[in-house]
């Protein structure tokens, strides 16, 4: 009966001590504010993430992940329920990403706000979740191995026997190309050469054809000054327009004379005793004194 009242005292002592240890780690565990549930909802991994992971909102630490399970009624969405300080307000524009404690691996669930809602999150409500940057920087890192696999996918079947073969005869051609050039540059040299002759020559031309159309443009400026060549020019041509008539005038009285003259010489040429003697009488005409007919041929 000893034996039994000692291991009575000893069991209800090891249970009092339990029970105090408990409460007192409770106590100073400092977890006693009241929480307000939410569930955060992805498509994507949460590698990482684990119950009891904490949960931040702009980097500080507002509660914890309390479970992390699979949508009963779309198995392709992970829930996870969180728990948050009832003190922290959400407004129903928040969303979530997985955040990573530096080269641990081990992941916890970061809140942020778009700073547009106006209206707070109710209990209970979803959240959604984004890609993180490591997810995105992970999916456009996949993307981009595919792509290069397949840029040499097709490199390879570009660089098969047969292309390779053309590829070679159009550098065999490129290189002939080059080396004709080469020749028609040198023939072209002496060209070049003469047409850069030509074209100092037509340069001075040009500066020439400049000096020569000033001298023209300076000579029309003075014919066209008062007492220049077109006035004088102007004045001559109205003097000889008056002068024509004269002139005709003039012609025709010399022609007169010519006429009158003519008929003189005529004259003398026919009776040049006339000259000393004056103009011989005419001879009686028909039915006049002194007519004589002609005398008729005899034949």
């Amino acid at each position: 009966m000893e034996n039994r009242a000692h291991a009575l005292v000893a069991g209800l002592f090891v249970i009092f001590l339990s029970t105090t240890i408990a409460f007192v780690a409770m106590r100073f565990s400092g977890d006693t504010m009241q929480r307000n549930s939410y569930v955060v909802v992805t498509k994507e991994s949460v590698s990482g993430l684990n119950p009891q992971s904490s949960v931040r909102y702009r980097g500080v630490n507002i509660g914890k992940v309390e479970s992390i399970e699979f949508d009963p009624d779309n198995l392709q969405q992970i829930l996870i329920r969180i728990l948050i300080d009832q003190n922290v307000i959400l407004s129903d524009t928040v969303y979530a990403k997985l955040g990573y404690q530096g080269i641990t691996g081990l992941a916890y669930i970061q809140l942020n706000d778009e700073g547009t809602g106006k209206e707070p999150l109710p209990n209970n409500a979803r959240i959604p979740m984004r890609r993180s940057l490591l997810d995105e920087v992970t999916g456009s890192g996949q993307d981009l191995l595919t792509n290069v696999n397949q840029l040499v996918l097709k490199m390879h079947h570009l660089m098969d026997d047969q292309n390779q073969a053309r590829i070679s005869h159009i550098l065999q051609n490129i290189e002939k190309a080059t080396r004709n050039f080469d020749g028609i540059a040198g023939h072209l040299q002496p060209v070049l050469e003469s047409f850069t002759e030509l074209t100092i020559e037509s340069a001075t031309l040009v500066k020439r054809l400049d000096e020569i159309l000033g001298e023209i443009k300076h000579t029309v400026a003075k014919a066209n000054q008062k007492e220049g060549i077109f006035d004088s020019l102007t004045q001559s041509t109205q003097e000889l327009a008056a002068t024509i008539p004269e002139l005709h005038r003039v012609s025709n009285s010399i022609a007169r004379n010519s006429s009158n003259l003519d008929r003189v010489l005529h004259q003398l040429e026919e009776n040049p005793q006339s000259l000393f003697f004056g103009r011989p009488p005419s001879l009686p005409g028909p039915g006049e004194t002194g007519f004589i007919p002609p005398a008729k041929n005899i034949q």
